[in-house]
């Protein structure tokens, strides 16, 4: 059978103690998924959220195994909003992590701000930005990320895709923009998720006793249809949620000790 049409690998969790177990794990998760792509090909494409996320990846910070000139990141969704703005997710990114290391600044692929006028002209440049990244390097349809992290918010939505939002079954698109997002500011572009489910690794970073009901939803019942029950990454994929156990407090799907 070929491989593509295996079922998605089943969801691995992995709950900590408290954020700073949490914060080490997912270190060492990122140090080694960094170093199996860039031993395999040369670089580590990553894809960064915004919210709480960028606070979760102190543990790169100083740290003498993260080879920071060959990672070449993107942003799984972005605010149309100045890059300096305080809601910006690439302004988040700067103030917590990339102003704190040694990242080519060009390697960091953020808004074509000139065109934030105009969010269909914005959401088709920064898709041309992964097209020059992915199409030479990779026959699939849809772009290989070595590794996409993820937030989860308390309504279950991801990067921007919102419950009972349109974008929810957008099959060709790799990138998308929303007028109408519920939470502010309204316009944004995001991933689509073809491409968030081609990735090899997707990790889910979700901490604090406000996401446990979603949480519950989103693993114990995830016929539901919240929008991060939606993220099945395309087999041979493997999708992982790194949470506390305040957050996983309340849910049933079993959980896997840490091991690199």
């Amino acid at each position: 059978m070929s491989a593509v049409h295996q079922p998605p690998n089943a969801p691995i969790l992995i709950s900590s103690k408290d954020t700073d177990e949490l914060v080490h794990s997912l270190t060492a998760f990122i140090a080694k998924a960094q170093k199996d792509s860039i031993d395999k090909k040369g670089r580590f494409t990553v894809a960064l959220s915004g919210g709480s996320l960028p606070k979760m990846l102190r543990g790169l910070i100083g740290n003498s195994s993260i080879r920071w000139n060959q990672w070449h990141v993107y942003y799984v969704d972005e605010r149309a909003v100045p890059l300096d703005h305080e809601d910006s997710n690439h302004h988040s990114c700067t103030q917590h992590l990339f102003s704190k290391v040694p990242i080519p600044r060009e390697h960091i692929h953020s808004i074509n701000v000139s065109l934030l006028g105009d969010l269909e002209e914005l959401t088709d440049a920064y898709e041309k930005d992964l097209i020059r990244e992915f199409a030479q390097k990779d026959a699939a349809r849809f772009p290989v990320f070595d590794l996409i992290l993820l937030g989860m918010g308390p309504d279950g939505h991801t990067a921007s895709l919102f419950p009972g939002h349109e974008l929810l079954t957008e099959e060709d698109r790799w990138v998308a923009y929303v007028e109408d997002s519920p939470k502010p500011p309204p316009r944004r572009i995001t991933f689509t998720y073809p491409v968030i489910n081609h990735a090899a690794r997707v990790v889910f970073v979700a901490a604090g006793k406000e996401k446990a009901d979603t949480l519950k939803s989103v693993l114990d019942n995830p016929a539901a249809g919240l929008p991060s029950a939606r993220v099945k990454p395309v087999f041979p994929g493997q999708l992982y949620w790194f949470v506390d156990d305040a957050a996983a407090a309340k849910v049933d799907y079993p959980r896997t000790p840490f091991k690199l």
